[in-house]
């Protein structure tokens, strides 16, 4: 009889990943509807087409390349090797900053070659560019936060915790921005 409900218990998804995956369940359902207004408004009048600049394939490269230091953090927590756990995290929250960064310049690119994404001469199709990869860089920043978080936690002499909740929340979080990204990017390449 115990050992079925200590079986049981450990088949459990702890109550903080249940929410962080309901989240990310609507963040995806969030993108699919904007994605889908994307392609119902580009068949009408008045839609621009242009060619991503090139920087977003800079971005992409980055972004890929944090999700691999965020894995191998979380891996380094795991095993207590808490010198490479604080450089993998280090690394990861550079690169989340660098991919903002790069996106601000790819949308700089854009409006120096007379694409305006907002307001007066702008088109619906630099607009919808502009509100979806612009609510998926807040959604990175939010990732950058909860590395920071995480950062000072490892980089006190408070926390002396080896709960690798937080630091797996984190990393899942991340790879589902680095995900999305690459939806993002493979839907513009192809749609543009």
């Amino acid at each position: 009889m115990m050992a079925t409900v200590s079986s049981n218990q450990r088949n459990r998804i702890h109550p903080h990943k249940f929410t962080l995956w309901v989240a990310m369940g609507s963040i995806v359902m969030m993108f699919a509807g904007l994605t889908s207004a994307y392609i119902v408004r580009s068949n009408q009048a008045n839609w621009l087409e242009f060619s991503l600049p090139g920087i977003f394939w800079y971005s992409t490269a980055v972004i890929l390349f944090s999700s691999v230091t965020m894995h191998l953090s979380v891996r380094a927590f795991k095993a207590r090797e808490m010198q490479r756990y604080r450089l993998l995290i280090t690394v990861t929250m550079l690169l989340g900053v660098l991919f903002g960064v790069l996106q601000f310049m790819g949308f700089a690119n854009l409006i120096n070659h007379g694409i305006p994404l907002t307001g007066q001469g702008s088109n619906p199709s630099a607009s919808f560019l502009a509100v979806i990869t612009g609510l998926h860089i807040l959604h990175v920043l939010g990732g950058i936060v909860a590395l920071l978080v995480i950062f000072f936690k490892a980089y006190s002499s408070k926390y002396k915790s080896y709960n690798p909740l937080p630091v797996e929340l984190a990393g899942i979080y991340w790879h589902f921005v680095d995900i999305l990204w690459i939806y993002l990017f493979i839907f513009f390449s192809a749609v543009q």
